[in-house]
């Protein structure tokens, strides 16, 4: 692939949007071999079979789908390309095949790392311009996910071990609301990479941005903050149950 072009190729318009898939052999060999292995190892666990189902359709959307060409055009749909990768993706994989023994802080400080680095526009850049840097960067979003999700999954006998998964995924929120925030009130474009794309699709280059905000801000924000809510609740619940309060 020319240097030059993104990895998900040419920015898409309207017109082109929907027969813009990404038909990379080596991604979709890729994908292939490890759906298969995966299928087969999980015969016997119809349940996580679901779970790695899931997951492997949420990788499809992000980097074969139309949605990977789209985020080439917008940065908007890059809020929403790393939101199913962070979101949907590594919480249905952590479910299929959990890491083991996993230390959830550095899990978590991992992929905050690699959020914040996304929004870096010097970083940004050298993703657009190097497949091998924006696979590097995903490896860097997903993989901590990964290991992030496997871990606040993983039962535990420590009576408070949900209020700390519950604090960190609040956490997790928090910092897609401040992403949001400066992504939503920044008063210039950051990311002049997109200049084409949102053009063709009647945006200005900050319009896009801020959409982007609001995708992390609100879409990006609320399910994490409804997991910790949910995990919270079960860490109480835990607590009733063995009759420390």
């Amino acid at each position: 692939m020319d240097p030059a072009t993104p990895y998900c190729g040419p920015a898409p318009g309207p017109a082109t949007l929907m027969i813009a898939w990404n038909l990379d052999p080596t991604l979709l060999a890729i994908l292939a071999l490890a759906g298969g292995v995966g299928f087969a190892a999980l015969r016997q666990v119809p349940g996580r079979r679901g779970a790695f189902g899931l997951g492997m359709g949420a990788l499809v959307l992000a980097f074969v789908s139309p949605l990977c060409a789209l985020t080439v055009a917008l940065f908007s749909a890059r809020a929403v390309h790393h939101l199913v990768l962070i979101g949907l993706a590594a919480p249905a994989l952590a479910l299929a095949f959990p890491m083991r023994r996993v230390p959830l802080k550095a899990a978590w400080a991992s992929l905050a790392a690699a959020l914040l680095a996304w929004h870096i526009p010097a970083i940004y850049t050298a993703a657009w311009d190097s497949a091998l840097i924006y696979w590097l960067m995903q490896g860097a979003l997903l993989i901590p996910a990964w290991a992030f999700w496997s871990a606040v999954f993983t039962r535990s006998d420590a009576v408070l071990a949900p209020f700390s998964h519950a604090a960190l995924i609040a956490g997790l929120a928090g910092l897609m609301g401040f992403l949001g925030a400066v992504l939503t009130f920044a008063p210039r474009p950051l990311y002049p990479e997109h200049l084409a794309g949102t053009d063709a699709f009647g945006l200005s280059l900050l319009g896009d941005q801020q959409l982007s905000g609001l995708i992390m801000w609100i879409p990006g924000m609320l399910p994490f903050a409804l997991m910790a809510a949910l995990t919270l609740l079960k860490g109480w619940r835990q607590v009733q149950r063995e009759g420390t309060v």
